[in-house]
């Protein structure tokens, strides 16, 4: 992360925001001073409806509005790019269709030609411009941080012999594009600049070369809006935190230095330049952090996870879910009200609640609990009739059972403990007379 970007942390002072410099206008964040109150907030009644589906990244124009303003030099490589369409699996997508005409100058040695066509983000001027990268089918970036730039090459077979100049005096379609191969830098109107270069397959030998803008609208966020989007959900999962080791009124040493750690992990960037003006700078943030909920400060822990369901992804959620598990598992024990604000935390993330619950059993087992809750660590809910109760307790025996006989002696021992539990649940839950665990037949 640019250290530009990374000196940027909650910290919820006298009832407000202080955000440091760096991603002020994009994180959002200066609005979360509004959401920042005494006491525990509470949540909406609800979440709007899912998220749009995907939607292709090109907005049509007419045909027209691509068309040069004068006629072409013929005595050079010209291209332009017109809105096309290919099908993929029987569905249309948009795409790029490149053409070119004009002027190729042929060495009397070649065999075969190649196009190659690359693309740059223009939209904030020349001297500003960005690649476009490469992105899988849908249109997202491969899992590595970062993708190579897009380049697409294609053979154009053998160019006509003994002609040192071949001429092609109509626009002459040469690659078709799908548009969800490409990853932009942002979302919004762009523009486009492609670049076209025919190449000798004998040494990659420049024959000749063309570029050509195009505008267009990209619906899908870029790659710097979603490594933006990454370095805000961490800071914010820093606060998050410190609202789970403070869920108790109290801070740790143990859980402090296991979240200032992960801190520095995640949002600095070590290997730059005046790194360690950069540590100093969060080190200060963090421990005004700690100030602010060593005297009992709350904050709109709502707020903050519903800014975070915005811009990650799920698999990141769980990540910022299991940092707040392993702070809470950090002193030992966990109390009773930090199991609530992670319960919490984990509903307004949207997690699943039974990834939710095998996460809370792998990182806090009940021996950690100080208060056990039988519902919570059952999964056994308000609204379960005792048919469903039954089935949800056979399916956590059948689990817990083929766990007591595992080599580890700790999981042997939270087996034996969830094995009781579950007994113990079935005579409250479950077994009662017949009369009313099934409903009186009709004869």
């Amino acid at each position: 992360m640019s250290l530009f970007l990374i000196i940027i942390l909650v910290l919820l002072v006298a009832s407000a925001v202080v955000i440091f410099p760096g991603l002020r206008d994009r994180s959002k964040l200066s609005g979360l001073a509004g959401k920042i109150k005494t006491g525990v907030a509470k949540p909406p009644a609800g979440r709007p409806g899912s998220p749009a589906p995907f939607r292709g990244n090109i907005e049509r124009q007419s045909p027209r509005a691509q068309e040069f303003a004068a006629s072409p030099d013929m005595t050079a490589l010209n291209c332009r790019i017109q809105l096309t369409e290919v099908t993929e699996n029987n569905i249309s997508l948009d795409a790029f269709g490149v053409e070119i005409c004009g002027t190729i100058h042929v060495p009397d040695d070649m065999n075969n030609a190649i196009l190659r066509v690359s693309i740059l983000d223009i939209t904030d001027g020349p001297s500003e411009s960005k690649p476009v990268r490469s992105g899988n089918k849908n249109g997202t970036p491969p899992a590595e941080s970062e993708a190579p730039e897009f380049c697409h090459e294609a053979d154009l077979g053998r160019l006509p012999q003994n002609q040192k100049v071949t001429m092609l005096s109509n626009w002459t379609p040469v690659a078709k594009l799908p548009a969800n191969r490409q990853v932009y830098p942002r979302k919004g109107g762009r523009s486009l600049q492609f670049n076209i270069s025919i190449l000798s397959a004998n040494d990659n030998q420049a024959l000749a070369h063309s570029q050509c803008t195009f505008a267009y609208k990209n619906r899908s966020d870029g790659y710097m809006d979603l490594q933006e989007n990454t370095e805000r959900t961490n800071v914010l999962a820093v606060a998050l935190a410190f609202a789970v080791s403070a869920a108790n009124n109290k801070l740790y040493e143990c859980e402090v230095e296991l979240i200032k750690n992960w801190a520095r992990d995640n949002i600095l960037d070590n290997s730059g330049p005046g790194s360690n003006q950069a540590r100093q700078q969060l080190d200060t943030a963090l421990n005004t952090t700690v100030a602010f909920f060593s005297k009992g400060s709350k904050f709109d822990m709502y707020g903050l996870c519903d800014e975070i369901v915005e811009i990650a992804s799920v698999a990141q959620r769980c990540d910022i879910l299991s940092l707040c598990l392993c702070v809470a598992q950090a002193s030992g024990t966990v109390s009773s009200e930090e199991i609530a604000v992670l319960k919490g935390m984990a509903n307004w993330l949207e997690i699943d609640s039974d990834r939710f619950r095998a996460m809370m059993e792998k990182a806090l087992p009940v021996n950690m609990h100080e208060a056990l809750d039988v519902e919570d660590v059952l999964g056994i809910t308000s609204d379960m009739s005792k048919e469903m109760t039954r089935k949800l307790l056979n399916k956590q025996f059948s689990k817990w059972n083929y766990r007591v006989t595992n080599a580890d002696p700790e999981i042997q021992s939270q087996a034996d403990q969830m094995l009781k539990l579950i007994a113990g649940a079935r005579g409250q839950y479950v077994t009662e007379d017949s009369a009313e665990q099934e409903p009186a037949k009709t004869k």
